[in-house]
């Protein structure tokens, strides 16, 4: 018996690997996350069964127990499972606990890692998580810890000049702000990006003092993945660079 656990990728269907679409061509049983794009379910076998077990915030569809169950019954129906899960399954993702779990049962596993939108989202929006002189590292957080909580790691990370990156904690948000407040970091650049990698990619830019307001303008809501940083605010700086190199090129060539 086998599972194979694949990362579906950050959003955009063509950003997941071409090792997944394989794995998905022979699959006789899907377990599909509510991430995972559907139109890769197109990949499938006319065959296959698919089984929505997604999970978002607030809309729990399978718990995980539910899940691990259903990795077990599937395989020893099948003979093997595929798991679908958004991102990287290794990264927020609860797969080494399914992992785990199908190991007990006798279940080799097979790990497909995919494109994470810890990084993949905030490239598509500009914004890269290092840069020279800004910025040598970053941390990736989660926005909701087992007991729903903000993850103590923000007041660690807040306190470092590295990128942060904080993945489901939107419903967080005025927490987030009050951590970076207390430190006097009110003008540290912060950028929401919601539906990341989409065609509906939603993108707010601001500061930590007036990003709340920003947020509830614009009506940013899940998924979304936030970085905190100077990196943060360089697509805005960059939009702004090229205005000015237009304007100046326009006057140059008036006074020609």
């Amino acid at each position: 018996m086998k599972l194979t656990l694949i990362g579906a990728g950050p959003g955009d269907p063509d950003l997941i690997t071409l090792k997944g679409v394989k794995a998905l061509q022979k699959a006789k049983v899907v377990l599909y996350d509510s991430l995972a794009h559907p139109s890769l379910l197109d990949y499938c076998p006319e065959n296959c069964v698919k089984i929505l077990v997604g999970k978002r915030f607030g809309k729990t569809s399978c718990t995980q127990d539910d899940i691990n169950a259903l990795i077990v019954e599937n395989a020893r129906i099948y003979g093997e499972v595929v798991r679908l899960k958004g991102g990287d399954s290794f990264i927020f993702g609860r797969g080494y606990e399914e992992v785990v779990y199908a190991a007990q049962f006798g279940i080799e596993s097979e790990i497909i890692p995919g494109i994470s939108s810890s990084y993949a989202a905030p490239a598509l929006a500009g914004i890269p998580l290092t840069s020279r002189g800004l910025s040598e590292s970053f941390w990736v957080i989660t926005g909701t810890t087992k007991q729903h909580a903000l993850s103590n790691d923000v007041h660690l990370a807040a306190q470092s000049t590295a990128t942060v990156v904080i993945l489901m904690g939107l419903h967080k948000l005025n927490e987030i702000v009050s951590i970076y407040s207390k430190l006097n970091k009110s003008d540290e650049a912060i950028s929401i990006i919601q539906n990341g990698t989409l065609a509906n990619q939603k993108v707010v830019t601001g500061k930590i003092s007036n990003i709340s307001a920003l947020a509830q303008v614009s009506e940013i809501a899940s998924p979304a993945v936030i970085v905190i940083g100077k990196v943060a605010a360089l697509p805005d700086l960059s939009y702004k660079h090229i205005e000015q190199l237009m304007q100046q090129g326009s006057v140059a060539s008036e006074a020609n």
